[in-house]
């Protein structure tokens, strides 16, 4: 029996788990988007719902300030003597405080988690390990006096964030660029360090040292990287083979009830040459271990996106969990927890008035700060997302539907007016370049329809109304991949948005996956 990887597409990178029992829970990274910090329920590591985000109050999370891929940085979760902890960084997001490490907890996985509790060091992908006596750990990253990037521990207090001990530097890794994302485990009398390294493109890896203390010293693994695909070509571009995953990285290590170890992190799909453009995914590998105490990770194979299940035979694929998902705004709200917004959204400009009726706010898709807009990740190479609105716009109003990844790539199908009369246009923009279509004409009443599909290459923008289905434009996946958009840590979006002037009311939206 099989499972499929990703096992949670689309833009959830860094992800960090715990488990519970029987009960798993995983958080993932945000960076610019609120709410913060999606949380996942899962009972079998395959199947994963997401609970909400657990960082849902602006008071938690001021990203007014931040740029982009500014935010939530590689957050950790935790459980221990019954209580969650979830502990990250946020950069940028407030002049107040530009680097803020923090942690935040709850005795109750479905919230409310507390407000931050602030922690003074200056580094970033911080985590939490308690020791066999009790104490607490800050694990994460540091600078050595001479400058070069390491990784850093001291004793905290959970209730205040106070250090309880001087930073000590516990390990360099093996030489690879940013060494980053470590966490701490205590496993058969020993304790383990397992780390990224290499950066988060091609080179990406993890790492992992043991030591007799959790201050180490800290020896490395003989098999470093325990984890990597930076040598793996084989397949490279073609669905699901070896080489259909690259820059992998990013991992968190548990063990199930049965004893069987894995493994979550995080990798892309390329869709051509070296672009991706849906960001990193959360991914899953068996661990197992040799006789000299080091975690082997899918038996030293590469990581494929058909993956066998330990200890279930048979052919075919355990069931996983759709990501399609059809919303009908005019049966009123809340959202689905999978929409966010661009930062801290300005909340009246959202409603439920028949629909969701989204008004133009200060700022639009080019700027930075937070335009009218709320979307979802894009989860799949293949998919198509649909919405139908009721707007009657002016000269100066947009409204509709965009596939964004930043304020300097995104491909918006506006409806707008035109000549006087109201009609659809595609624009894309990329960079410092904006490009309208011809506008195609809509009747003045009724509503009218919207279409995104894509594939690996493009992106196809339909218009409907009274009827009629014309193809407004087509825009290439390429400029919207992260290696166009100056490196950004995200992936694209499909969205809703409304600026210039006025307001659109967004009666319903669907998203599905289209068989390739």
């Amino acid at each position: 029996m099989n499972y499929r990887n990703p096992i949670i597409p689309g833009f959830y990178s860094d992800p960090s788990l715990c488990r519970v029992g029987d009960d798993f829970y995983l958080v993932t990274s945000s960076f610019e988007f609120f709410p913060g910090v999606p949380l996942f329920h899962s009972r079998d590591l395959v199947n994963w719902e997401q609970l909400g985000h657990v960082l849902d109050r602006q008071s938690q999370l001021p990203l007014g300030e931040c740029g982009t891929s500014g935010g939530v940085f590689a957050p950790t979760i935790r459980e221990h003597n019954g209580r969650f902890y979830m502990i990250t960084t946020s950069v940028g997001g407030s002049r107040q405080r530009p680097l803020d490490n923090f942690l935040v907890w709850t005795d109750d996985i479905n919230g409310p988690w507390s407000e931050p509790i602030h922690i003074d060091h200056m580094g970033i992908d911080p985590s939490l390990f308690w020791d066999t006596d009790g104490r607490a750990y800050y694990t994460g990253t540091h600078t050595d006096s001479e400058g070069r990037s390491c990784i850093g521990q001291f004793e905290i207090d959970l209730s205040t964030g106070a250090k309880l001990s001087e930073t000590k530097i516990i390990w360099y890794g093996t030489g690879g660029r940013c060494p980053e994302g470590p966490h701490m485990y205590y496993i058969d009398g020993k304790y383990y360090l397992m780390i990224a390294e290499g950066g988060t493109e091609y080179g990406h890896m993890v790492t992992l040292a043991k030591g007799d203390s959790v201050w180490g010293p800290f020896v490395s693994c003989p098999h470093n990287p325990i984890l990597s695909h930076r040598d793996v070509v084989d397949g490279f571009g073609q669905e699901g083979g070896p080489g259909s995953f690259q820059a992998l990285g990013h991992g968190d290590l548990t063990c199930d009830s049965s004893g069987q170890w894995w493994m979550v992190f995080h990798g892309i799909r390329p869709t051509q040459g070296q672009l991706h453009h849906i960001g990193r995914e959360t991914m899953l590998a068996p661990v197992g271990w040799n006789g000299e105490g080091w975690p082997v990770v899918n038996g030293g194979k590469p990581i494929t996106a058909a993956m066998p299940l330990p200890g279930r035979p048979g052919e075919g694929f355990a069931e996983q969990r759709s990501f399609d998902l059809f919303a009908d705004f005019t049966k009123g709200g809340p959202l689905s927890p999978r929409w966010v917004y661009l930062r801290n959204p300005h909340e009246e400009n959202y409603r439920f008035d028949g629909g969701l009726a989204l008004t133009a706010g200060e700022k639009s898709l080019d700027d930075l700060g937070s335009p009218t807009f709320t979307g979802l990740r894009q989860q799949h190479l293949f998919m198509a997302a649909t919405t139908r609105m009721d707007c009657t716009p002016s000269e100066k109003q947009q409204a509709g539907l965009t596939v964004f990844h930043t304020n300097e790539q995104h491909y918006d199908l506006a409806v707008t007016r035109r000549e006087g009369r109201r009609c659809a246009v595609l624009r894309r923009r990329v960079g410092d370049m904006a490009v309208e279509s011809a506008p195609v004409f809509l009747g003045e009443d009724g509503p009218v329809f919207l279409e995104v599909e894509s594939d690996k290459l493009e992106y196809r923008f339909f218009a409907e109304s009274a009827g009629a289905r014309t193809l407004v434009g087509v825009g290439r996946t390429q400029l919207l991949s992260t290696e166009c958009t100056r490196g950004t840590f995200t992936g694209c979006f499909v969205g809703l948005f409304c600026q210039g002037e006025g307001s659109a009311r967004f009666e319903e939206f669907q998203y599905r996956q289209l068989p390739r």
